[in-house]
């Protein structure tokens, strides 16, 4: 026992040790089993203390649970020194570094300083074996070079102090094999070198030596006694070479962590397999509990993760014949989750362009949770209604990603909720909630409000005015979403679009430039560009259209009879026309259009009042009444041609008559207009005598042919008939879109039966769209086939066309005009008449007759776009 301490008392003189912590911490390191009293070093010295104020300040070491025991302070001395033994195994087991931590409290005032006790190991323990004897029964069928495994010794040290060395005492059949396994651990395997004969010997007595690596060294001994027995040839098996298990720190009593279990193929004895611990600490087998039948494995002490974290054992099966295997069991002992993940933001980008790519990485995340394995184990998410999503990247670091495209127009500002939790039971989590921003990039282009634009503007207009303005919005923020407005190039006759129309670039206003004039066109379109401010910059066009109403500013144009002083034209009235006979027509044109240019007749001056009348709307002059010899030859009307504009225009005429059957009869023409020239007037004579004497020779030898040739036929071609002209419209007078007055009525002219005198009679109207300038219209010519089948007594159908022009968007029940008036018809026997509208398909419903009043109303609101899209004319 001298020799023991002595020896100790020198390793303390080499070991012992200190040094000052940086953070304020005092570490000693010692071997362990120092005698009680021992120093381990002087506390006063190494904190810089007055040793004869540590009793007055009450010095000493504060500790807690099992280590209070182990050192105290000398208030004398100051010397920190051993209270009791400290056997280092006891403590700290098979850990590497085993360390006791203590606090030094002062008081008045208040002091705490840290200290560490470093145990370092000593050899003061010998291998140990499971067992002092092992007993292997081989059979004597056993091969040279069969192996036999044995339990490997246990030595309590650490490093140099553990088990290096194992040794077979000598004898004549076996060797001994010894490797190293790859947890550290020693394959210690008994190998027969020379095989055994059970006639010779029953059994072997061989001793096992394992020494350590301590100075001095320790051994162990095991007994190994082999009985030879007939073959023996399956060793158990276990299921799994290393079994794990999991095990929470507040596990009860009679727990089972886990089952091993190992099988034989042999049978009988041979194939009865038992179990038990061939390696495990001290500190495992106080907590755990080994079944040898069923292999379970049991709690029966109280599991501390913070004093173990970790178990590991090996366990032995051996079948009855002695042979037997191992198998590895690791118990971990797992943390209650008490600790909360938090949550860092590493970096953001506060603000993202909207055009970021699907991908990109906005932001990185850590989370920490001071728990550990699984209550460690943390799972970040975000809400699912953002395009973000966290992207795991290295250990407890997350990147915030973008997952599809932003825009900033839809959503400007993103608060994305981070939540983290942990896979402890119960989890906890923690969340929180970073902002990110979207800048904006021009990607919209200006987006106009309507899809089209429409306006209407009287012609004569004053440069400069106001015609409609366009409205163009644009998403994007700032200059990108500033709109500037500008005409695309275009032209209107020839001349650039510029000279007619003009758009504020602010307001998108549109100005005319200058006068329009309705006569020379209708209506203009032009392409309105609304582009923003942004780079680079966008742009989207719309077409507005500009429709010019016509107001009066023409006079009505006489075509027939020619202005005096041009031409010398009179009209040829047969003696005994009765009443109701045409005679003549005047016909005038009007450059307006709609109703200004609807045009009445009126006789304004004649020189017999009572003998002839005009028919308003179509010009025509008819007798009164029937021709008498008292009447005067020659007739003069003075003619008024009138506009229905406000304020009316009009033109007069004069319209030279002559009543007579026999061109002998006719007096000199000088009489009928003074104001002719001499010259002229002799030519005008010559020329009708020679026209007016070869038309009614013929037209009477025509006659007298067709009356004896048809004899059944109740009319008959009258010899005389008046030449009507066909009209004679004047250059540039082209009617566009069918509401001019440029009119053609045909007539066929016909004698009644036994009578000298002709009657005209209205058959039908013939209207022309478009009446080109270099065109005359056109007479149909007369149907007697069909006329001739007609009985006198057949019903006349009158067929004409009206047009009137107004503007979209009147309301219901506004008068487009007088229906009864226009066509000169009696407005109080429409009902008796039964007059209606007759339309087909989608116009039915736009257009009626008053029944009492012959007004055309508006019965539906009329959209022109809607019936006619872009055409000219609706």
């Amino acid at each position: 026992m001298t020799v023991k301490y002595s020896w100790m008392l020198r390793f303390v003189c080499g070991f012992i040790f200190f040094f000052r912590m940086t953070a304020g911490e005092l570490s000693y390191s010692f071997p362990e089993e120092m005698r009680p009293g021992s120093i381990v070093g002087n506390l006063a010295k190494d904190l810089g203390l007055e040793k004869g104020k540590l009793p007055d300040r009450r010095a000493r070491i504060d500790a807690e649970g099992k280590y209070k025991q182990y050192c105290d302070i000398d208030l004398k001395t100051g010397d920190l020194v051993v209270s009791k033994r400290i056997d280092r195994e006891e403590l700290c087991g098979e850990k590497v570094s085993c360390a006791l931590k203590f606090e030094l409290v002062l008081e008045s005032p208040l002091e705490l300083h840290r200290i560490s006790l470093l145990i370092q190991d000593i050899n003061d323990n010998s291998p140990v074996f499971p067992k002092d004897t092992v007993k292997l029964e081989i059979g004597e069928s056993a091969d040279k070079g069969a192996r036999y495994r044995l339990s490997d010794a246990h030595d309590a040290d650490i490093g140099q102090n553990t088990v290096k060395l194992y040794s077979l005492q000598k004898n004549d059949h076996f060797i001994l094999s010894v490797r190293d396994d790859v947890d550290g651990s020693k394959n210690v395997e008994l190998v027969l070198d020379k095989e055994l004969d059970r006639e010779q010997e029953h059994y072997l007595n061989l001793v096992l030596f394992a020494v350590d690596g301590g100075n001095p060294e320790k051994s162990g001994t095991a007994t190994i006694h082999v009985t030879v027995l007939d073959a023996n040839d399956n060793a158990p098996v276990f299921e799994q070479a290393v079994y794990k298990s999991s095990l929470p720190e507040n596990s009860a009593l009679d727990t089972v962590v886990i089952t091993v279990s190992a099988t034989d193929a042999d049978e009988g004895v041979n194939g009865e397999v038992t179990y038990e611990f061939s390696r495990i600490s001290e500190r495992a087998k106080k907590v755990f509990n080994l079944n040898s039948k069923t292999g379970e494995i049991k709690v029966t002490g109280e599991i501390d993760y913070e004093s173990e974290s970790e178990y590991e054992m090996r366990v032995d099966a051996k079948d009855g014949a002695g042979l037997s295997s191992h198998s590895k069991v690791i118990i971990d002992v797992t943390d209650v989750n008490d600790n909360a993940p938090v949550i860092f933001t590493k970096s953001l980008m506060n603000h993202l362009p909207e055009n970021v790519s699907p991908g990109t990485e906005v932001g990185i995340i850590n989370v920490q949770d001071l728990d550990i394995e699984h209550n460690a184990r943390v799972r970040c998410s975000i809400q699912h209604n953002v395009p973000f999503k966290l992207v795991p990247s290295i250990k407890n670091y997350y990147s915030l990603v973008t997952t599809g495209h932003l825009d900033r127009e839809l959503v400007s500002d993103y608060n994305i909720t981070i939540t983290a939790t942990d896979e402890g039971s119960p989890p906890l989590s923690s969340s929180k909630t970073v902002q990110l921003s979207v800048a904006d990039i021009n990607d919209n282009p200006p987006v106009f409000l309507e899809q089209s634009y429409s306006t209407h503007v009287t012609e004569n207009n004053k440069p400069g005015s106001t015609l409609c303005s366009v409205s163009a919005r644009d998403p994007d923020w700032r200059q990108n979403g500033t709109v500037i407005y500008s005409l695309l190039p275009g032209e209107v006759n020839g001349a650039p679009m510029s000279s007619y129309l003009s758009v504020n670039g602010d307001t998108g206003v549109i100005h005319a430039v200058r006068s329009f004039d309705y006569e020379q066109f209708r209506s203009l379109k032009v392409h309105v560009m609304a582009r923003d401010n942004g780079s680079p910059p966008l742009s989207s066009n719309v077409t507005v259209s500009v429709f010019i109403t016509d107001v009066n500013d023409n006079s009505p144009q006489i075509l027939y009879p020619a202005p005096e002083g041009n031409s010398f034209m009179t009209e040829l009235v047969p003696k005994y026309a009765q009443g109701g006979s045409l005679v003549s027509k005047v016909i005038a044109v009007d450059a307006d259009s709609g109703q200004n240019a609807w045009l009445s007749y009126h006789i304004v001056k004649s020189t017999d009042p009572g003998l002839f009348t005009i028919d308003v709307p179509s010009g025509e002059i008819r007798t009164q009444r029937d021709i008498s010899e008292s009447d005067s030859m020659k007739q003069n009307l003075i003619v008024a041609v009138k506009d229905n504009g406000q304020p009316s225009l009009s033109a007069t005429c004069s319209m030279y008559l002559l009543i007579s059957d026999n061109l002998a009869e006719i007096p000199e023409m000088k009489d009928v207009s003074s104001n002719l020239d001499n010259s002229k007037l002799t030519s005008y004579l010559i020329f009708a005598l020679a026209s007016v004497s070869t038309f009614f020779l013929t037209f009477i030898i025509i006659s007298l042919g067709v009356k004896f040739c048809h004899r059944r036929k109740p009319r008959m071609l009258f010899d005389g008939a008046v030449a009507i002209p066909s009209g004679y419209p004047p250059p540039h007078y082209a009617d566009v879109d069918g509401t001019g007055t440029l009119r053609s009525i045909n007539y066929d002219t016909y004698l009644t039966t036994g009578s000298r005198t002709s009657d005209f009679k209205f058959v039908s109207s013939y209207n022309d769209n478009t009446l080109p300038a270099d065109q005359t219209l056109k007479k149909r010519p007369p149907e007697f086939s069909e006329e001739s089948e007609q009985s006198d007594d057949s019903p006349e159908m009158t067929a004409a066309e009206l047009r009137y022009s107004f503007p979209e968007e009147m309301k219901p029940g506004s008068i487009v005009g007088n229906i009864a008036k226009d066509l000169g018809l009696d407005k109080g026997k429409l009902p008796d008449r039964r007059a209606r509208i007759d339309a087909e398909g989608k116009y039915k419903q736009y257009c009626d007759i008053g029944p009492t009043t012959g007004d055309l109303v508006v019965s539906k609101r009329i959209d022109r776009e809607e019936l006619c899209g872009e055409k000219i004319t609706s």
